[in-house]
């Protein structure tokens, strides 16, 4: 797929390119001004906004949500300005876009911006030909550990006080789950005060639980956040280094090819200026801290982990440390990904007896990297755990 889309697979010998997928460029971006209704400041709004202003698309295929519900995701293809402010803000649940691609087909349009995340970007990827477009542009989102409408409701009821007001959240990388309610107040849980027992049934997805693709392999230019240090609003003024509403925040953006090239070219000549500065990297290494969420993850999951999250006192002292001495900017990002890469490997080589096909191989060499840990011991505690409980 990488090799068709961009004309190169990816350089597996890059440690960035390993772990992130093929990179004509990558930076740290955001739109001002916002985008009202974004999650954050709107960059994948406002690209759409700008491509289908300028003509370089007829139509988008975007997301926007149940009248009755905001966190049900109706997939929809807009062709005005308005429907795609609509679709602003992420809906952290399973959605089925390629279900309009009959539309698309009716509707005669020769020029599509299709947005979605790297399952979604996978399936397109494989109709592509058969769509007899002229131009197709994929603008891609990260996405990690999703899952089904229920599975949401589980989360917040467990992560928020305020289950019923939670608009938009994200796992940022102060160690804490920053909430935004609809009143505009934000919340912060940090990470080591969620329930792990609690959230480790019925929350993700099977699916997303096999999957290898959270940077959005085959889109054209992505949009993310997980690179992104959550302390500061201006990367050259440090008196100014400080956590910062969603609102406000930069972004990650991974340009992939000239097709997301021309994407942000485009924005260029308008009053929505997007705001680039350059990707940072720092902090402590990332790999005591993998291996140390992968074990706590996996403990948790085979019911020997604390049946409660730490006292609030004690996480947020935790997540304050971490902030302070963990991985940062795009080691975070490594980080992150590592350990979802990892905990995944395990489910598919428990769930297939030992067999890894179908696993990339960026993933079988980033699970080597960590061999010298407890990895690939870990693959054969489900069955010791139910022969002790037998």
């Amino acid at each position: 797929m990488e090799t068709k889309t961009h004309g190169r697979s990816r350089n597996l010998d890059d440690p960035d390119e390993l772990r992130f997928g093929v990179l004509q460029d990558t930076f740290f971006a955001r739109a001002t001004p916002s985008v009202p209704g974004a999650q954050w400041t709107g960059l994948v709004t406002s690209i759409a906004i700008q491509a289908l202003t300028n003509g370089l698309v007829e139509a988008v295929v975007c997301v926007t949500s149940d009248p009755n519900d905001r966190f049900t995701p109706v997939p929809i293809v807009a062709t005005t300005l308005d429907q795609v402010r609509q679709a602003a803000g992420v809906k952290p649940t399973l959605s089925p876009n390629l279900n309009v691609l009959a539309k698309i087909e009716e509707s005669g349009y020769k020029k599509i911006l299709f947005i979605g995340v790297g399952c979604q970007v996978q399936a397109l990827r494989k109709v592509e030909h058969h769509l007899n477009l002229d131009k197709l542009y994929v603008l891609g989102t990260n996405c990690t550990d999703n899952g089904v409408r229920q599975g949401l409701d589980i989360f917040l009821n467990a992560a928020s006080t305020s289950p019923d007001t939670v608009l938009h959240y994200e796992f940022m990388c102060d160690y804490r789950v920053h909430f935004k309610h609809m009143d505009g107040s934000y919340e912060t849980v940090p990470y080591f005060c969620l329930p792990a027992a609690e959230l480790s049934e019925g929350v993700i997805a099977p699916a997303c639980m096999s999957c290898f693709d959270y940077t959005n392999a085959g889109a054209d230019i992505v949009v993310g956040y997980m690179g992104v240090p959550p302390n500061y609003t201006d990367n050259n003024d440090k008196r100014r280094r400080r956590v910062v509403p969603m609102t406000q925040h930069y972004q990650w953006l991974m340009l992939r090819n000239k097709r997301g090239e021309e994407l942000l070219n485009q924005c260029n000549n308008s009053n929505n200026v997007i705001e680039k500065i350059a990707a940072t990297n720092g902090g402590s290494s990332r790999r005591p801290f993998v291996m140390q969420t992968v074990i706590a993850d996996d403990e948790a999951k085979l019911g020997r982990g604390p049946k409660e999250g730490a006292p609030r006192w004690l996480g947020e002292v935790l997540a304050t440390v971490l902030t302070w001495i963990g991985p940062k900017g795009l080691e975070f990002a490594k980080y992150s990904i590592d350990y979802h890469y990892i905990r995944n490997w395990l489910y598919v080589m428990r769930d297939k007896g030992g067999e890894d096909k179908g696993v990339p191989e960026y993933v079988k060499r980033i699970v080597d990297e960590y061999d010298g840990g407890a990895v690939r011991k870990r693959v054969g505690m489900e069955k010791e755990k139910k022969r002790v409980e037998g």
